[in-house]
């Protein structure tokens, strides 16, 4: 697809110079993404790599009963099958659409011919391997040792950084999948950062009212994962650690 002002809008290949994006550009497919879509499943061929524009992405371990476990999440920053560059045809974990948007889609043969020829995108995709790897490492020692209502308002500042915008389309079953619990505990929790005036929960959908005090009713792996994304990505997570005004 013929670059365009407003696309790509991924930060990763926007960070790349000038000359590398238009060179790589006709491997690019704009794509919209779905929710609840699987863009990649577990023990599947690894034949697409998708660079999200806009929505988040969950990054899911699956189990032999069919329940699954959110390891990480990817937006803007990123890209899936974070494998393939290191060679693989299969993915190990599945690729779900939480968040719809679009993304620009890429064959794994283009994804690995540009690593080998490019100096500034093999660089990057590598620089975004070590952010993927920290996010995934603070969110297995956060599991076992923060308070489920810690960990909600983290997840929930986490896909508000990837999505842009305070009102957040999910669902109370779908946090209750992510996070590992019953509904019934999720809905425990949400409770509580409800009745402190931090989020309001509505049909499908959960908004945010106060990032700052979210941030602060929070564990510290929130503030860890985004100090670590910007510095191995300071191009792509350029964010600062103050939030602005609520308005």
């Amino acid at each position: 697809m013929n670059a365009s002002s407003n696309w790509p809008r991924n930060r990763l290949l926007l960070a790349l110079p000038p000359r590398d994006l238009k060179q790589l550009m006709p491997n690019l497919e704009h794509t919209p993404i779905q929710r609840e879509q699987v863009l990649i499943d577990a023990d599947s061929a690894l034949d697409h790599v998708y660079f999200p524009d806009s929505g988040v992405v969950s990054v899911l371990a699956v189990y032999a009963d069919g329940s699954m476990i959110e390891m990480a999440t990817i937006g803007r920053e990123g890209y899936t099958g974070v494998q393939a560059a290191f060679g693989a045809k299969t993915s190990s974990a599945r690729f779900l659409v939480q968040i719809p948007g679009s993304a620009a889609k890429m064959s794994r043969v283009a994804f690995r011919r540009a690593m080998q020829s490019m100096p500034s995108f093999r660089n990057l995709t590598y620089a975004y391997v070590q952010a993927f790897l920290e996010q995934i490492m603070v969110s297995v020692a956060c599991n076992g040792a923060h308070s489920l209502k810690q960990r909600l308002a983290r997840w929930l500042l986490m896909m508000r950084d990837r999505d842009d915008d305070d009102v957040l389309p999910i669902t109370q079953s779908l946090l209750a999948e992510m996070l590992g619990v019953q509904r019934p505990t999720i809905t425990n929790a949400a409770q509580e950062l409800e009745r402190a005036g931090l989020i309001e929960r509505g049909r499908r959908q959960v908004t945010i009212l106060n990032r700052q005090s979210l941030s602060a009713a929070s564990c510290e792996c929130y503030q860890l994962v985004r100090m670590r994304m910007t510095q191995y990505l300071p191009k792509t997570y350029p964010e600062k650690m103050k939030f602005p005004l609520n308005r």
